[in-house]
């Protein structure tokens, strides 16, 4: 982490898991880990049910909350789509895009990435744009330029204002509910090269300022080195976010504890 240019973020991704009867009882479990926002950013993405509750439930624990996926369009006749505005009006300020999940099982393709990204600034939301490789991608060697492309179709076409609202999360195919993870040098080489192609496309002061997250199985075990790297700030927490217990580590270390 870089604190001087960059608030570290520790963010969770609740998949298809928890249900709102839950969220108190996570909430309060967690709220003994808040901090000022001003030391980290801490943000749950939720299912879409679970955004209004959650929004009420994680106020008194500092923690935002976002959405998981949403749809291309404002509105319309796309019976089971959520939309931007309806993620916004229901408490939700993040939303993740261009999961691995939502790829390799939804055929989501870059550009239909790109289009979510777009749809998410319009209405307000931040959209976490996720990256990554599968193990036979690694294994040719070729996660530099294949993060490298997914990234630029993501941002095709935005502005530097923009540009500003964007984190980025690099999350190896290969890891995620593995239990594996890159080593914390192999994270810092692909988040270098991702701020590499935000400097090359909107200048150094974007680059700076643009947070990149870890989302390959980083847990309360292994945060603390990989957040060690200058390149990495922060993590997109799948299973252990989960346990408000695990988080809450995790928080910690993102606070150098």
């Amino acid at each position: 982490m870089n604190p001087r240019y960059r608030k570290p973020m520790i963010a969770g991704n609740w998949k298809m898991n928890m249900l709102a009867s839950e969220l108190k009882a996570y909430a309060d479990a967690l709220k003994p880990a808040s901090v000022p926002a001003k030391w980290c950013e801490t943000l749950l993405c939720v299912p879409a049910p679970l955004v209004p509750g959650a929004a009420r439930a994680f106020k008194s624990c500092r923690v935002a909350v976002g959405g998981q996926n949403l749809s291309e369009y404002a509105s319309g006749a796309y019976t089971g789509e959520i939309s931007g505005p309806m993620l916004r009006d229901a408490g939700a300020e993040y939303v993740i895009v261009g999961h691995s999940e939502r790829r390799a099982m939804f055929g989501e393709t870059d550009e239909e990435v790109n289009r979510k990204v777009k749809a998410a600034l319009d209405c307000g939301l931040k959209p976490v744009i996720c990256v990554g490789e599968t193990r036979a991608q690694k294994m040719l060697g070729v996660t530099a330029e294949l993060v490298t492309l997914q990234l630029r179709a993501a941002v095709s076409g935005l502005t530097v204002r923009e540009a500003k609202q964007l984190v980025v999360a690099y999350e190896p195919v290969w890891a995620i509910g593995t239990g594996m993870s890159s080593t914390p040098e192999e994270v810092e080489q692909v988040a270098s090269v991702l701020r590499a192609v935000i400097r090359r496309t909107y200048g150094a002061a974007v680059a700076r300022g643009t947070r990149i997250l870890y989302g390959g199985s980083m847990n309360e075990k292994n945060a603390s080195e990989l957040l060690a790297q200058p390149d990495i700030d922060g993590g997109l927490v799948g299973g252990a976010s989960l346990h408000p217990d695990k988080f809450a580590q995790i928080i910690a270390a993102a606070r150098g504890e």
